[in-house]
């Protein structure tokens, strides 16, 4: 009897003692933008430790980051504008400054700091070109990471990434590299077609790369998603992801506008404040925009594939049919991942 009472004495401390549990009314399944908040906020501390696997998995970029301070470089005084040669030279034929020679080297003499590259600098933008073999990699590990948290799915972010690293490095390794050559050949076009001319060819040119690159940003969304959930050569993950590219319109807009949002705000903290928040921008892309961005775009993605790739064919096992024409389309195969 006196058990029973300690028992029940001591029954606000008891771990094994049953909780009240969740309620069927208090889970929402909706995957609308309230779905997203909901997801985002059960989530976001494991985002800080993906965000951290996404930089040391692409660990060679930091040696892009030295490279780019004056750390390796050569510090000089450099002229301001290009009259102050001619400047100079009246300056050592009069011997003296006149009048006028005073005035023009106040507004045009002045001279900035500059910096040069050094063998140091070239072998460390040399070493950071290594991420090209690590891009594909850290993003497929990070991909299933992501996903299994978008389903609700139990989450071990260190061996899920290495098991999702171990089971499909050989596709992810060859078309990292492609992925890393194609972002660069967009970004090259988009700056040169911005700064080529004002003229209306040139406007024309720049549209479309701009359309290509939007396009392939929302390609990205689907490729590696895709890769970590079925068994499908890279031309049909091009292929599918193209086509969820134009389905999935919506929810890809709405994930690009919040991780735009999110290079805006670092943006502002960087350029038009200082001190600490100048600080928090600098630091934002190693702890959280990474992987915040990444959440995004997996959010929106993975519910379209599941309504197309996936959905049709728990269907057709339930009901021993054929799935539908949409899903063939797509080149699926037999079973998920």
């Amino acid at each position: 009897m006196e058990n029973n009472q300690k028992k029940r004495r001591f029954k606000l401390f008891d771990s094994q003692r049953e909780g009240r549990g969740i309620e069927k009314s208090d889970v929402y399944t909706k995957t609308d933008l309230k779905g997203f908040f909901l997801k985002y906020k059960e989530c976001f501390p494991n985002l800080l430790t993906v965000n951290l696997l996404m930089v040391l998995g692409n660990f060679p970029l930091i040696f892009a980051l030295i490279a780019m301070t004056t750390f390796t470089r050569v510090v000089y005084m450099a002229p301001a504008t290009e009259f102050f040669p001619i400047l100079r030279g009246l300056f050592l034929q009069e011997g003296e400054l006149s009048a006028s020679t005073l005035i023009a080297m106040a507004t045009s003499g002045a001279q900035i700091e500059a910096n040069s590259m050094t063998t140091a600098t070239y072998v460390l933008f040399a070493l950071s070109a290594l991420s090209i073999f690590t891009f594909g990699i850290t993003n497929v590990g990070t991909t299933y990471v992501l996903r299994n948290m978008v389903t609700g799915d139990p989450v071990f972010i260190f061996s899920d990434f290495w098991y999702a690293i171990k089971r499909n490095w050989k596709q992810a390794l060859p078309f990292g590299i492609l992925d890393v050559l194609f972002l660069a050949l967009i970004g090259f076009d988009l700056v040169f077609m911005y700064t080529a001319g004002d003229g209306l060819m040139m406007s024309i040119f720049f549209g479309i790369t701009f359309a290509v690159a939007l396009i392939y940003m929302w390609m990205r969304f689907y490729i590696y998603l895709q890769m970590v959930t079925f068994d499908l050569s890279i031309y049909k993950l091009l292929k599918n992801s193209l086509i969820f590219a134009l389905l999935g319109f919506k929810r890809n807009i709405m994930a690009t506008l919040g991780i735009l949002l999110l290079v805006l705000i670092d943006f502002f903290l960087a350029f038009f404040t200082g001190g600490f928040f100048m600080a928090a921008a600098i630091l934002l892309p190693f702890v959280l925009i990474f992987s915040n961005g990444a959440f995004m775009s997996t959010y929106a993605a993975y519910f379209k594939i599941k309504e197309i790739m996936i959905d049709p064919y728990a269907e057709a096992e339930k009901t021993e049919e054929e799935p539908t024409d949409v899903t063939d389309e797509l080149s699926i195969p037999e079973g998920e991942a």
